[in-house]
């Protein structure tokens, strides 16, 4: 049994607020495998004032960024160290698949290192040359942390979305609260532990599982100078009409409803393969998953039988056995939504070509879905504009090239996305013309250098590379 019965605040283990600590079910067996405190509006109060206190003395943010380099990537390597057990904490409370958690751990490290390579070479103060060479006056810029951050952070990747947040806040010389899920709390009360060690100052970063509740009244808190989330829409919505009322910095990083082009040219073996990795990843429960497959008319049926088979071979069960691809729902809550889901589907009219809303045969003590394959699919139909975030795959035929953009945009998301093609250079252009804000061609891989983030209502500002430590920073101007 894994307890936690203190708060990381400020960088130290303190008494909570409330004496109550939280049972965390597992997804497979619904058995309890840990129990932690949870966070209150007065440890809030306290965390805050923490991070407020170490900020405006300059403890961290004065520190010069070489420094702070050097202690993020202390972290980074104690990370690494601990990669293994990470992986097994994720599963053990998330439900994601151990290929998953432990294929993951390399992306951490490449993820932390972009963000420590942007910081070495970020102009933290630069001075500029006068437009008008007989001007007295000379300006120095400077990029200067914003304050105070709420680091929001959702259950399904706690570790990678811890990541890209607390490494270019901390690198920028913020003071940081990351406040995450409940159901995180064994891994990240792990990754206060592993922050614990690394040499940060007093009162720079706390780590504090607690509901919506307390994580609205952190956002609201008035001494928070910026707000970063990731999450639903629904909740990114609250939390920007939050931010615009106090006049807060805020990134938001939202849902999607991404589409995978598969062009008529493509290697459909291959497009399917690409499939398994890009849409069912962490058992469906992926932002950036390509859940709208669209097929061209031409091969329709050939990619249906390819995803059919794909679909059928995933086995389902103990995320701890190295042959499962598929594990449980989070909670059952989420299993209740995905089931509720398929059924919409099958009401809607498109074609079940496998799956369906039955819990799989012999795993009905977890929080398990049958993954799902719909063809058949009108864009308009709920089951292809909503976000269901589980193993659930549907197929849209299109007429020409136009036709499947037009389908692909057709989406209140954009945050990710996907081209197959033979032709590398053809697959670019059209991934040009998808109002997305990633997108891949050919099941290429994440950029950790590059920015990410959404288009439309899948949310505000970048992550990752220079672009993401930017939006920690203010800029100043002085003329001299």
């Amino acid at each position: 049994m894994i307890t936690y019965d203190r708060l990381f605040i400020g960088g130290s283990w303190v008494e909570p607020s409330s004496p109550e600590l939280l049972d965390i079910a597992s997804p497979h067996d619904q058995s309890v495998i840990a129990r932690a405190a949870q966070a209150r509006p007065a440890d809030i109060d306290r965390a805050v004032a923490a991070a407020r206190k170490s900020f405006d003395e300059g403890v961290w943010r004065l520190t010069p960024p070489a420094e702070r380099i050097a202690v993020l990537r202390r972290f980074n390597a104690l990370r690494e160290e601990n990669a293994e057990k990470i992986a097994h904490l994720i599963s053990l409370e998330n439900g994601s698949a151990g290929w998953f958690t432990r294929a993951g751990q390399p992306g951490l490290t490449r993820q932390a290192n972009a963000y420590l390579k942007a910081a070495e070479e970020f102009g933290w103060e630069e001075t500029l040359v006068p437009s008008d060479p007989a001007s007295p006056v000379r300006s120095v810029v400077r990029r200067e942390a914003v304050g105070v951050v709420a680091a929001v952070i959702p259950w399904n990747s706690p570790f990678s979305s811890a990541t890209s947040k607390i490494i270019p806040a901390l690198v920028a010389g913020n003071s940081v609260i990351l406040k995450v899920s409940p159901e995180n709390s064994p891994s990240m009360g792990f990754l206060a532990e592993l922050l614990e060690q690394v040499g940060l100052p007093e009162g720079v970063i706390s780590v504090l599982p607690a509901d919506r509740e307390t994580s609205e009244y952190l956002v609201s808190h008035q001494d928070v100078d910026k707000i970063a989330f990731t999450g639903s829409t629904r909740a990114g919505r609250r939390i920007a009409a939050i931010a615009g009322e106090q006049l807060k910095r805020v990134s938001l990083e939202l849902g999607g409803k991404s589409a995978a082009i598969i062009l008529p040219d493509a290697d459909i073996d291959k497009a399917v393969a690409g499939v398994k990795f890009g849409s069912l990843l962490n058992n469906g429960e992926s932002c950036i998953a390509q859940t709208r497959i669209l097929a061209p008319r031409s091969r329709y049926e050939e990619v249906v039988a390819g995803l059919k088979e794909l679909v059928e071979s995933l086995k389902v069960g103990d995320p701890n056995d190295p042959d499962t691809f598929i594990g449980p729902m989070i909670r059952p809550d989420q299993q209740e939504r995905v089931r509720n889901y398929i059924q919409l589907g099958i009401e809607e009219g498109a074609r079940l070509v496998t799956g369906g809303p039955q819990i799989p045969e012999g795993l009905e003590k977890g929080n398990y879905v049958t993954p799902t394959l719909f063809a058949d699919v009108d864009n308009s139909m709920r089951i292809a504009q909503e976000e269901i975030f589980g193993p659930v795959l549907v197929v849209i035929a299109y007429d020409d090239e136009d036709d499947a953009v037009r389908i692909a945009n057709d989406s209140e998301y954009g945050l990710s996305g996907g081209v197959w093609s033979a032709d590398e250079e053809h697959a670019l252009a059209v991934a040009r013309r998808v109002r997305t804000g990633t997108i891949t061609v050919n099941g290429a891989s994440v950029a950790f250098d590059g920015p990410f983030g959404g288009f439309k209502a899948s949310g505000i500002g970048r992550e990752y590379g220079a672009v993401g430590l930017g939006t920690y920073t203010e800029y100043k101007t002085i003329t001299v």
